[in-house]
């Protein structure tokens, strides 16, 4: 419960560092800056400053990919919809044992049958080649983003120090 009461302060914190830095859409996919890389130093440099400048744009894109590949895998949403829920029912419903007919329901019991059930279902639902997907899809659309995008204007001043 304790990691509810710190939502707010988390994504307020979010908000102001990744989002804050986040690029205009039209700059985000300004086709006129777009060109092909001369050479491999050239490659690196953009992919250098272009994920730093647009870092909070990146995040984005992996995050919307993350909840594509997620919506594109019901069954693995159901597995984790049910350890989530197993788990957060079992604290809250059933903290102290309880009396069913004969038996004596403890909640070791209630977290041996959740994991029965859970991880194989989660086991079938694939969800390391879910991980591999977006790990791969992202690294493939931000390296491409990043070595073809040229860097702005401003990238040639970012190494110039202030005399004053």
């Amino acid at each position: 419960m304790d990691i509810i009461a710190r939502a707010p302060e988390y994504l307020k914190t979010l908000r102001e560092t990744k989002l804050s830095s986040l690029r205009p859409v039209n700059e985000f996919f300004d086709h006129q800056r777009i060109s092909r890389p001369a050479d491999m130093n050239e490659v690196t440099s953009r992919i250098s400053y272009n994920t730093r400048y647009f870092s909070g744009n990146y995040g984005i894109v992996i995050a919307v990919l993350a909840v594509y590949a997620l919506l594109t895998n019901p069954l693995l949403l159901l597995s984790l919809g049910l350890l989530l829920g197993g788990f957060t029912a079992i604290n809250k419903f059933a903290p102290e044992p309880m009396q069913v007919g004969e038996h004596v329901v403890t909640q070791k019991s209630l977290y041996t049958g959740l994991f029965v059930l859970g991880l194989p279902l989660l086991w079938i639902s694939a969800p390391l080649s879910t991980l591999f997907w977006i790990v791969g899809s992202s690294m493939f659309l931000v390296l491409s983003h990043a070595s073809f995008i040229e860097p702005g204007v401003e990238s040639e001043y970012g190494t110039v120090e202030s005399a004053v």
